[in-house]
């Protein structure tokens, strides 16, 4: 149970005081009513003894009594009725409610902190780890109180209404007081007609109320003199009078009103009335006067119990429902005259209330010297007058008790049955059970034991009282007098617990079996009812939580709903209070508790229990729960006019994930909104509430700048850009940042500018807003805002738009000099014409359907610059009919269909974007830390050019290597002129606008005629495979020198497009060398001709989707040649072997392919001639064939003469068919240069300038690797014939292979990777010693170039000559540009007898070793001279040549004729 006020004893003192009644003349109540009171409520704040009073027990022991509280109640003799208690009771809880304003009490119980009381205390140690201690920590602190406040007062008021029941003499009046004033004519007469009008009302048979203890009532009289109208010597001369009459003990003179009501006190009078008077003043009943019957319902007269308590009333009760008042206590069918609620002393409350108003003040006639003569009065009257009296009585009533035990209990049981003439003691079970089935007279033995246990208790003498109370019982449960005994058992409980030193337990079966008693077998819930409250009181006190708890909860009935939530409330509290809180169970008993209080009409108390339950509940994912009892607390809350608390609880059921089905989640909406219908009356002034649905996920946000992509027209496509569909890609991204980031480098040569800012223009959760976005005016902001209805029903959104505040620039100022205020379109602003500074787009109708994610994109247009921030959302808010099974989109559905169903409420949504979090800095990774979100909040600056990009016949699918022409068409769509026009991109072999030149060398005729992509030149078809030459430097290309290669300048008219002009452009692709799908991004960059402080370019991003197929490959070597007949050729020639193999398998409808021309390019080489035996021109490929073709390349005569830094390259071309491709013009000069410098630039750094320091060794191996370096570039040009659509299309293509090196086979297209096999893993110890780098062995075989002349057959005349000399000569070649020395070594290298069989019988004449000097590129000539003595085919390729520089030590071996052998055929003549 919760906290109280009292102690347990002092509760159980005062619930049981003697009682005692007051008569008062007309005159003495005038006196009394001077002070706004009537005589019982004057003298009730001083009916407590301030001291200890002494008595003598039967036994002649002196018994101390302390802290003794008397009653003092008006005699009234009319029955109340039902109506009237329940009233009483009900207003009492209703007008006890927690005082508001006070910090909560938080308890601590486990996992949940409970904010249960009305007073401010925190439980400084865990109540998990310590709760008894804090309990008591509680328990003694002078700060706690009483935590239900509304349950003491029931308690207090349910007491003082307990019936006088003829079964206990508890609540029976033992003395009575007569009060006269000293103003009557004749105060003594006056005082005998009040005792003769108390001795009828006690003894007549006219009536049965009140209930009198003894039969000789002690009578007590009272005096009462006013001290400031009356005469005081005629009060002290009646006084000695009445001192004669009734001795000092019997009466007493009381002085009151020492001052007149009109005069000012010199002191603040204390008010002690008030606490008592207020309480009874709660209801506005008309005062019952003696021999009145109140005004009520024939219904509840029928209840009235009949005066001798014998009759029974056989009406059946009220139902207990919604149309009957909830203050019924419980039923009224079957009661005794004993049972029944007389509640007389509840009438004299009513009675003493005269109506008097909370606020009146009382006492005012009063001083503190009256206040203590009353309570010196009350002194008095215990001590002299009731004390004794009661001393008397108990002494009486033991003689006869001793008497009693003196006799047999036979003989005793004669006596008893010959003195109670009308009980009939033989009674069969069922009339036993019944309670008034057996009825004590009141001369009876047994209630002579009860009266003495009743006297005892009252007066505190416990131990005597538990006795006789015991003694009792044992009578009455032999007679089977239930209602009797149950009594007896009751109060032997509560005197055993009262016994000072605790010399027993508390026998808490006594009290079980007295409620089970009166409940089911008396049927007397009022007293059951007594009996849980006083046995609760004392388990709590003993922490036995748990027995009280289940106590409490075995009296909940449908009988009372009030009495059932009282007591369902205290027993949450006792689950709260044990030594392992069992706080589930305390906010489950606080529900039902506020489901009684609710049915009882306490629409306060039910909201606040279920308020306190919800503490447990929330957040627990007992979401079913949560969801009923935020709908009642919303209920209650309306009910009460709390409309704010109302809305508050109907959005937690809306925000939560809800499993109600759809048709409750419909009403909780519906509820929702008709309650903040009511909360925000819609002015125009009143800010907008916020909505809880839908929901937004704020981060999902998305803003996007400029106007939305424009769709493809006929043959026009428009540059891809950026829009709000396409999905974020961070691999993406950063190309687009290094792109731009490229661009402007160059613009700025070379550095980016410090407030670089990269352009973004849709900006989400994965972009970097940690800066301000920059828009332009009068180019849309959209936002895309992602809605989400947690609810299964659809949900309707009207007239959709942001909120938006915007400072204006400081540039724009008023007269005065000041910045303008913000601009925003919030309702709230006045006078302020809002679409002037920001036009805003409304969406009329979006419905979400059940369940559903949907995206809304609302658009702002600015059109003055400034700051502009996006606060959130504003909307309608309401539901459709169209409810159900929503098995399509929602969008579906006909526009303006939507009809709302019921309330529509009118709110916003603040879209708050939280940062990221920051973990760059010690400081930020150990603290949480989240940087800035600015996506919401652009800067707009002044207007800008915008620029749009239209590609014109552009191609999605190209063959590999197919050259394509299309055009570009630029539009300047703003008011702004633009200029700076260039395009980046990582690409730039796949696209060219052409070279510098091409706009001065207009397209040949033939070209043009048959729509080719090349500059051609008609050549004669008889003239065979012929080779024409021209020159080109990679810088008209825009390659080469300091520019970027993917930097490239667009050419403009005067570098300006004007606003609203255009200009085609033509644009040559290449399709790229290797198959698949190909993404290609472009960035257009583009400047304004007046500077802008923020902005200062723009970009238009492109991204090209490309999808290649196989075409060719091709496949080249170099290899020199060993015939030296060109003389021309100083360096000498080399021998070209191309092999082209189509891999095309037909798929792109590919018939064939032609090679129509083969050209080089180079600086140092060309190529001459084709070497092609057959002399067939035609070089067809279909389908997986393959041409091998060989050319003979020689040195250009200018490579040798000109610098080496030129960077001129010369083109030659081999013309395959009828007419020449100009190859060093555009587009095939542009691809070649785009495609291989780039290439030759990622792969090989340029070499650096042979520094002082570098060793000769290192010179040496780079003049040696420099001998079979080529750098001969070969373009294979085709055309291709495709069938399409029953058409045949003439494509054309070029394929360029790079040769780098003497021997090594190049490819047009990289080769994929295989995957290695997998070798075992082996470690080495790495050596310590520096390796030199070496050159390989074809590089040193290349060094000297060798040859040998001579006759293929020699005929030699054997039979006159046996030896055949034949003249041989070695030609060696420096090839070179350095000096190298030779030497000629002719001895056969003999290292395995098969040797000499392949050399044969041979050799050599003269000198076995020549030693010779070669200069740069020498050509010697060497005369040797070999002997044979037989015929046959003999290898004279047996010279070693071994070579070194000249100033260098090691010596090279070179092995050219180890592949070629020299093979001579000698004949005999």
């Amino acid at each position: 149970m919760a906290q109280c006020l009292l102690s347990v004893h002092e509760f159980l003192q005062d619930s049981f005081i003697p009682q005692v009644a007051a008569m008062c003349s007309e005159e003495a109540d005038k006196l009394s009513r001077k002070n706004q009171l009537s005589f019982c409520e004057l003298v009730r704040p001083f009916c407590r003894l301030s001291t200890e009073v002494h008595m003598r027990d039967p036994s002649n022991q002196l018994h101390v009594i302390k802290n003794l509280k008397i009653a003092v109640n008006n005699i009234v003799t009319q029955v109340p009725q039902q109506a009237v208690i329940r009233k009483l009771l009900n207003d009492v809880v209703s007008a006890s409610q927690p005082a508001e304003g006070l910090v909560p009490n938080v308890i601590t119980a486990g996992d949940y902190d409970l904010n249960i009381s009305d007073r401010s205390l925190k439980a400084s140690v865990p109540w998990y780890n310590n709760w008894k201690d804090t309990f008591t920590e509680l328990n003694k602190s002078k700060f706690y109180s009483a935590t239900t406040a509304w349950f003491e007062s029931y308690r207090e008021t349910f007491f003082q209404c307990m019936p006088a029941s003829d079964h206990e003499f508890l609540n029976h009046y033992l003395a009575c007081m007569l009060v006269v004033s000293s103003h009557e004519p004749e105060p003594v007469e006056q005082f005998l007609k009040l005792s003769q009008e108390q001795h009828r009302i006690q003894h007549s048979n006219d009536y049965s109320y009140p209930k009198w203890f003894t039969p000789n009532t002690l009578k007590y009289y009272v005096l009462l003199h006013d001290v400031s109208g009356g005469d005081e010597q005629r009060a002290d001369s009646i006084y000695e009078d009445m001192i004669q009459r009734y001795g000092t003990q019997g009466c007493y003179l009381l002085k009151i009103n020492s001052r007149t009501s009109g005069e000012v006190a010199d002191e603040q009078i204390p008010d002690p009335w008030s606490q008592y008077v207020q309480k009874n003043s709660i209801q506005n009943q008309e005062s019952f006067e003696d021999g009145t019957s109140p005004v009520v319902s024939n219904k509840n007269l029928e209840h009235v119990i009949s005066v001798d308590g014998l009759e029974h009333s056989m009406k059946e009760a009220l139902s207990n429902n919604f149309k009957a008042h909830p203050l019924q206590l419980d039923q009224l069918n079957d009661f005794s005259g004993c049972d029944g609620l007389d509640n007389s002393k509840s009438v004299g409350l009513v009675n003493e209330t005269k109506k008097s108003g909370c606020g009146t003040p009382h006492g005012t006639c009063l001083t503190l010297t009256d206040h203590d003569r009353i309570r010196q009065f009350i002194q008095e009257f215990t001590i002299r007058g009731l004390l004794p009296h009661i001393e008397k009585t108990i002494r009486q009533l033991n003689d006869q008790l001793i008497s009693r035990k003196g006799l047999s209990r036979s003989l005793f049981s004669a006596t008893k049955k010959w003195f109670s003439g009308s009980k009939v003691p033989e009674k069969s079970i069922a009339e036993l059970k019944n309670t008034s089935g057996l009825l004590y007279p009141p001369e009876a033995p047994e209630l002579q034991i009860r009266k003495m246990a009743d006297l005892c208790f009252l007066v505190q003498h416990y131990d005597l009282a538990y006795s006789c109370y015991h003694t009792a019982k044992k009578d009455f449960l032999s007679d089977q007098a239930m209602l009797y005994a149950a009594g007896s058992l009751e109060m032997a409980a509560v005197s055993a617990f009262l016994q000072p030193g605790a010399p027993r337990p508390y026998p808490a079966h006594y009290m079980d079996t007295a409620i089970q008693t009166y409940r089911d077998i008396c049927k007397n819930m009022v007293l059951a009812e007594r009996c849980v409250l006083l046995s609760s009181e004392i388990l709590k006190s003993q922490a036995k939580y748990s027995d009280a708890a289940a106590l409490l909860i075995r009296l909940t009935s449908e009988d009372s709903d009030l009495r059932s939530a009282l007591l369902l409330e205290q027993a949450a509290h006792c689950f709260i209070n044990m030594k392992n809180p069992m706080v589930r169970k305390f906010a489950f008993h606080m529900i039902l508790a506020g489901h009684r209080f609710n049915k009882a009409g306490q629409k306060k108390h039910a909201l606040r229990c279920y308020c306190q339950s919800m503490q447990v509940y929330k957040g627990k994912g007992w979401s079913l729960a949560e969801d009923h009892i935020n709908f009642t607390i919303g209920r209650q809350s309306y009910t009460l006019h709390q409309l704010e608390n109302a809305a508050s609880a109907f959005r937690h059921i809306l925000i939560n994930d809800s499993k109600q089905p759809a048709s409750q989640q419909g009403a909780f909406l519906r509820e929702y909104l008709y309650v903040y219908k009511n909360v925000c009356p819609q002015s125009p002034e009143s800010p907008l509430p916020q909505l809880p649905l839908p929901y937004i996920n704020s981060s999902a946000t998305r803003v996007f700048f400029g106007h939305d992509r424009r769709p493809a027209e006929g043959e026009k496509q428009a540059a891809t850009h950026v829009s709000l569909d396409q999905e974020y890609d961070g691999e993406s991204s950063q190309q687009w940042k290094e792109l731009e980031e490229l661009v402007v480098s160059v613009v700025n040569r070379g550095v980016l500018p410090p407030n670089f800012q990269t352009t973004q223009y849709c900006l989400g959760s994965n972009s970097d807003n940690s800066k301000f976005p920059l828009a332009v005016v009068q180019e849309p902001i959209t936002v895309e805002v992602s809605f989400k209805n947690p609810l299964k029903v659809p949900l309707l959104l009207t007239d959709l738009s942001l909120l938006w505040k915007f400072q204006p620039s400081e540039i724009i100022q008023n007269s005065v000099g000041e910045p303008k205020e913000p601009i925003t379109n919030d309702l709230s602003t006045k006078g302020k014409c809002v679409s002037d500074v920001i036009g805003t787009e409304e969406i009329s109708e979006f419905l979400i359907n059940s369940e559903e994610t949907k995206i809304a994109r609302l658009k702002l247009f600015p059109f003055q610059s400034g700051e502009l921030h996006i606060l959130g959302i504003v909307y309608n808010l309401s539901t459709t009919p169209y409810i159900g099974t929503v098995d399509g989109p929602a969008s579906s559905l006909p526009a303006g269909k939507f009809t709302s169903n019921g309330v529509s409420v009118r709110g916003r949504q603040d879209l708050e974007i939280q940062g990221p979090r920051l973990n760059s800095t010690k400081e930020e990774k150990t603290s949480i830390q989240y940087g800035p979100d600015r996506r919401l909040d652009p800067i707009i600056v002044p207007q800008m050019p915008l620029l749009e990009v239209y590609f014109i016949n552009f191609p999605t699918g190209l063959l590999c290597g197919e050259i394509r022409k299309a055009h570009v068409e630029f539009v300047n769509v703003s008011n702004c002129p633009l200029t700076g026009l260039r395009v980046v991109s990582k690409r730039p072999e796949f696209f060219t606008f052409g070279s510098n030149t091409a706009a001065l060398t207009p397209l040949s005729p033939a070209a043009s005629m048959n729509c080719s992509a090349y500059k051609t030149v008609v050549t004669d078809s008889t003239s065979g495979c012929t080779m024409l030459t021209s020159s080109a430097a990679p810088v008209d290309f825009g390659v080469g020198g300091e520019s970027q290669p993917e930097v490239i300048d667009i050419p403009l008219t005067d570098s300006v497009l004007a606003p609203g002009a255009s200009v085609q452009l033509p644009l040559w692709l290449r399709g790229p060398d290797e198959e698949g799908v190909h993404e290609i991004n472009f960035v257009f960059y583009y400047e304004s001709l007046e500077k802008q402080l923020r902005m200062r370019h723009r970009v238009l991003r492109h991204t090209a989707v490309i999808c290649t197929s196989k075409s060719l490959n091709v496949r080249a070597s170099v290899s020199r040649s060993n015939t030296l007949e060109d003389e021309e050729s100083k360096g000498g020639n080399m021998l070209v072997f191309v092999d082209v193999e189509n891999m095309n398998t037909s798929e792109a409808g590919v018939k064939e392919f032609h090679i129509v021309q083969v050209s080089s390019s180079s600086k140092n080489w060309k190529l001459q001639k084709s070497v092609n035996p057959t002399k067939n021109k035609d070089t067809k490929l279909t389908s997986r064939e393959r041409v091998k073709m060989c050319f003979k390349a020689v040195r250009c005569k200018s490579s040798l003469d000109a610098e080496p830094s030129s960077e001129r390259y010369t083109f030659g071309d081999i013309i395959l068919g009828n007419e020449q491709i100009i190859s060093s013009t555009t587009p095939c000069a542009d691809f070649f240069f785009r495609s291989s410098l780039s290439t030759q630039c990622k792969k090989s750094p340029p070499a650096a300038t042979a520094a002082s320091g570098k060793s000769t060794h290192d010179e040496a191996v780079r003049l040696i690797q420099k001998c079979s370096e080529v750098n001969l570039n070969i373009i294979v040009l085709w055309k291709a014939y495709v069938v399409e659509d029953n058409k045949q299309l003439i494509l054309e293509g070029q394929h360029h292979v790079t040769l780098h090196t003497v021997g090594m086979e190049a490819l047009s297209s990289p080769q994929k990777q295989e995957q290695p096999e997998m070798v075992l893993l082996k470690f080495n110890r790495p050596e310590s010693t520096a390796v030199t780098t070496k050159p390989s062995t074809e590089q040193l075989s290349n060094l000297i170039k060798t040859s040998l002349h001579y006759p293929e057959s020699f005929s030699h005349p054997f039979h006159q000559k046996s030896l055949c000399i034949v003249p041989v000569t070695l030609v060696l070649s420096n090839s070179s540009q350095a000096d190298v020395d030779v030497i000629v070594d002719l001895r056969h290298k003999t290292t395995s007898p098969e040797s000499l069989e392949i050399h044969g019988s041979f050799t050599w004449l003269g000198q076995t070793q020549y030693k010779s000097q070669l200069k740069s590129h020498q050509v010697f000539s060497l005369q040797l001279q070999a002997c044979f003595i037989h015929t046959g085919i003999y290898n004279l390729g047996t010279p070693r040549v071994f070579a070194k520089l000249a100033n260098q030590v090691t010596l090279f071996e070179t092995n050219q004729q180890s592949s070629m052998p020299a093979l001579i055929v000698i004949n005999n003549a």
